[in-house]
């Protein structure tokens, strides 16, 4: 795994070289290291160290330079209407692939020569990260077998761990890249639909909103285990979880297997059987439904209904009854309650 130190030592042998602010970031503009403020700063170098990632207009902006297929360093031109500085894009990439950028900000003082000093430099960032992502790679190899329901497989797994462990899964985006191996030391990563983690307990919610926030998806955190050959039970718990926080909002954008109550059981149902339970309610519309919904969320509470759904009581009233008509229930009933309840919930499973 590339070492946090050794980055920050080329980001700051970069600035004194060249004069100039100096930013490394990964391939998907989170923050790896940056260098000693020269000159002038501009809002996208501020809130870039503060936030320590780029805001997604920024990253669109820049992207428009095609900077994720340069080979050598891009320029870009200052522009006064939206407060940024001219810098140079210099890709960091290895074996033909961009693992990362160094921004730096250009008073004009970076003309080719200079910027040709720099580039041991800029190769041996871009090596590190390189390696790095070659190791997460190999890890997550292993990862794969480790978290397999096979037991075979399970025990030809080559990775060691030290529990208590828990699993994670986020859905990938196509939009957003996340840099899976500038995740904490100890957390292992594998690629895929959905993405694969494996973390320390104590690390494991951390590192789901980390990842939940660079795709901009959902994730889903399966429960500790101690033993690490147990952790394939966690990671069957993430992946329903994830299921969850994307077809509940009111789980989203995280969800903690812990946390699910009844949905641990709906998600662990078999299609043939949500498919039952939703036909319970495939007799109401959209409107119906939603409202039923609601109503059974807040426990049968009309006052709180009505706010949530910005009507007025008496039109929840006329709609819980017209329910109840079609399905042909009574929701004063708690068997009737509890099945359509149910009946709502696996048709969003479904």
């Amino acid at each position: 795994m590339h070492n946090s130190a050794d980055l920050q030592e080329t980001v700051d042998e970069l600035a004194r070289l060249l004069g100039a602010s100096a930013t490394l970031e990964d391939r998907s503009f989170r923050l790896l290291a940056y260098g000693a403020q020269h000159g002038d700063i501009d809002t996208v170098r501020q809130e870039s160290i503060l936030r320590r990632r780029a805001t997604g207009e920024v990253r669109d902006y820049f992207e428009r330079y095609g900077i994720a297929r340069a080979h050598g360093p891009v320029r870009i031109p200052a522009d006064a209407d939206l407060k940024v500085l001219a810098r140079v894009c210099w890709p960091l990439r290895h074996g033909e692939v961009t693992y990362g950028y160094l921004w730096l900000l250009d008073s004009g003082s970076l003309t080719d020569e200079v910027l040709l000093r720099a580039a041991p430099l800029v190769a041996r960032a871009a090596a590190a990260l390189a390696q790095e992502a070659r190791s997460r790679q190999d890890l997550g190899d292993g990862l794969r077998a480790l978290l397999s329901a096979d037991p075979e497989e399970r025990a030809g797994a080559s990775i060691e761990m030290r529990g208590p462990v828990a699993a994670i899964a986020v859905r990938e985006s196509e939009e957003r890249v996340a840099a899976l191996w500038t995740l904490p030391r100890g957390v292992l990563a594998r690629a895929g639909s959905p993405v694969a983690l494996l973390a320390p307990a104590h690390l494991a919610a951390e590192v789901a909103q980390t990842l939940q926030n660079a795709y901009g998806t959902a994730a889903g955190l399966g429960a500790p285990r101690a033993d690490p050959a147990d952790a394939w039970q966690s990671w069957r718990e993430a992946r329903q979880a994830l299921r969850v926080a994307e077809h509940f909002p009111r789980f989203a954008p995280v969800a903690r297997w812990e946390d699910l109550g009844v949905h641990r059981l709906l998600v662990r149902l078999g299609q043939s059987d949500l498919r039952e339970l939703a036909a319970e309610t495939a007799a109401l519309d959209h409107e119906l439904a939603h409202t039923v919904e609601v109503y059974l969320d807040l426990g049968g509470h009309a006052q709180k209904t009505a706010a949530e759904l910005g009507i007025h009581r008496q039109t929840l009233y006329y709609r819980l009854g017209k329910a109840e008509r079609v399905l042909h229930r009574d929701l004063s009933d708690g068997d009737d309650r509890l099945t359509v309840h149910l009946g709502l919930k696996a048709a969003r499973l479904c």
